[in-house]
C-alpha cells in the first residue's frame, strides 16, 4: 500500500465488508485477461459468500483459476473544498470454491438474504426450493485482507490510523 498512512487494521478492513452494499469480483479470463463484475456478499468468519448462475464468463474463470481479488467501498462522501472524497475501503484476495452441499448452500443463501432482504425472510424457504438447483453458490477463503480510509474530522484535518471515531 502506497499510502501506509491511510492504512486501516484488518477488523477495520472486515467491518467494510460486512456493510458494503456490493463487492467487485475480478477473476481471469482463460487468455489471461482480467474480468470484473459486481456481486452481492455475505462474510461469516474467514469466508465471503456469495450466489449467481451456475453457468457464465465469471463461473467459468472461477471453476478453472478460483485465485480472486474482491474489492468493497464502505461509506463515501464528496470533500468539494478539498477537491477530495472521503472513503473506506477494502480488499481482499483469496480462494473461491464452488459450494455443492445443499445445506451449506441454503445456509450462504439464508445468510445472504438475512443481510439483504430481512422482511422477506417469511418467503425464503419457498424461494430456495424453487432456485437451488439453479443456483451456483461461491465460498471465498480469504488469504489475505486489506483496509484503507481518509476522513477528515471536524477542522478539516486528515484523521490518520489510531483516531477513528
Amino acid at each position: 500500500m502506497r499510502r501506509r498512512d491511510r492504512e486501516m487494521p484488518a477488523e477495520f478492513a472486515l467491518m467494510v465488508l460486512d456493510k458494503c452494499a456490493y463487492a467487485t469480483l475480478a477473476t481471469t479470463n482463460p487468455d489471461g485477461t482480467p474480468y470484473s463484475t459486481p456481486i452481492t456478499i455475505v462474510r461469516e468468519g474467514a469466508c465471503i459468500y456469495f450466489h449467481g448462475a451456475l453457468h457464465g464468463k465469471k463461473a467459468d474463470n472461477l471453476r478453472a483459476r478460483p485465485t480472486i481479488c474482491l474489492s468493497c467501498v464502505g461509506e463515501t462522501k464528496v470533500v468539494p473544498a478539498y477537491f477530495t472524497t472521503e472513503f473506506e475501503s477494502a480488499v481482499v484476495t483469496g480462494i473461491a470454491q464452488e459450494v455443492t452441499e445443499d445445506e451449506e448452500k441454503i445456509h450462504a443463501l439464508r445468510l445472504l438474504a438475512e443481510r439483504y432482504t430481512p422482511d422477506n425472510m417469511l418467503h425464503f424457504d419457498t424461494a430456495v426450493a424453487e432456485s437451488l438447483s439453479r443456483t451456483a453458490i461461491w465460498k471465498i477463503t480469504i488469504t489475505e485482507i486489506s483496509g484503507k480510509r481518509k476522513k477528515y474530522d471536524a477542522k478539516g484535518v486528515e484523521m490518520k490510523f489510531g483516531r477513528m471515531e
